[in-house]
């Protein structure tokens, strides 16, 4: 046909360089391929709806129905590591005793060791939710985490302790990051915008699950707190993994005194200790709720 060829150049010594650069132009280039294009404030929306939209058709593909979200500190180690990180502290203070640097690593790496016991829990926790399904790629209650380390690879690596699927909703950072090893990788996403993230983490769950965490816990925590709280989402169960910790943590007793939330908010969650009391309390809600969890998930 004759737009498959470009014009003549016996007719036009120039037109194919001409061609070569009208080719080669921003302009030309085909706007769903064209990166800078998509990459401008003007086209934020379309980035915000492809955010959201592929993981919804991925997740929808492997019939994913509800999830359980389990949070937690990114710097929770399993015990061996964490025992290893104390041991090479000691060694370097040992040949510095006076090092105050080193001494404070120490009491943080301690710290970390005395948490490490949540790390077992969540993996316990992650195998408990995973079996309760029909098999491996039953995924009518699917576990999912940020799909980062420490608590949230100790969960997915629970899932994979049984040969079950489990999603990791990863985050694009400024730093270098990756996903744990123990996420299931055709459910593994990365996203670019928080919020289709946080999103997502809700659109199906069933239940929160908050271990020992920094600031990431506590904004999906709080945030989970206020839908419930204002009526914006369906109730759903919370729980507070480790009772001492997080009465430490955030005082909610408190609020109530001050009267910034009421007393009736403070139902809002509950505290557990281990991974069984956990998954108990959350069938145990749903059961009373008139709508058992795993109704008809497992036969």
């Amino acid at each position: 046909m004759p737009w498959q060829t470009p014009k003549a150049l016996e007719d036009d010594p120039q037109a194919m360089a001409r061609v070569q650069a009208i080719m080669a132009s921003p302009g030309y280039r085909q706007a769903d391929q064209d990166v800078a294009f998509l990459n401008q404030d003007e086209t934020r929306g379309v980035r915000l709806q492809i955010d959201y939209l592929k993981p919804e058709l991925l997740l929808g593909q492997h019939g994913v129905g509800h999830t359980i979200v389990v949070f937690g500190s990114t710097r929770l180690q399993e015990p061996g590591a964490a025992r290893r990180k104390v041991e090479a502290i000691q060694h370097a203070l040992a040949g510095d005793p006076a090092d105050a640097e080193l001494q404070r690593r120490l009491n943080v790496a301690r710290s970390i060791q005395e948490k490490s016991r949540y790390y077992e829990e969540a993996r316990a926790f992650g195998r408990l939710v995973a079996a309760s399904g029909k098999g491996p790629e039953d995924c009518s209650v699917t576990l999912v985490t940020g799909g980062g380390p420490g608590v949230m690879e100790a969960a997915n690596r629970g899932a994979f302790d049984v040969g079950v699927k489990s999603i990791g909703l990863n985050i694009t950072l400024p730093q270098e990051q990756y996903p744990n090893p123990y996420v299931t990788p055709e459910l593994c996403f990365s996203f670019h915008y928080f919020a289709m993230r946080k999103l997502h983490f809700l659109k199906r769950a069933k239940a929160l699950v908050a271990f020992p965490g920094g600031y990431g816990t506590l904004d999906e925590l709080f945030e989970t707190l206020t839908l419930i709280q204002t009526r914006s989402i369906a109730p759903l169960p919370v729980v507070l993994v480790g009772e001492a910790w997080w009465r430490q943590a955030v005082n909610m007793d408190f609020l109530v005194t001050e009267g910034v939330i009421d007393a009736e908010d403070r139902e809002l969650f509950w505290y557990a200790e281990t991974a069984a009391e956990i998954w108990q309390g959350i069938q145990n809600w749903h059961r009373a709720s008139g709508k058992p969890l795993l109704n008809d998930n497992k036969k």
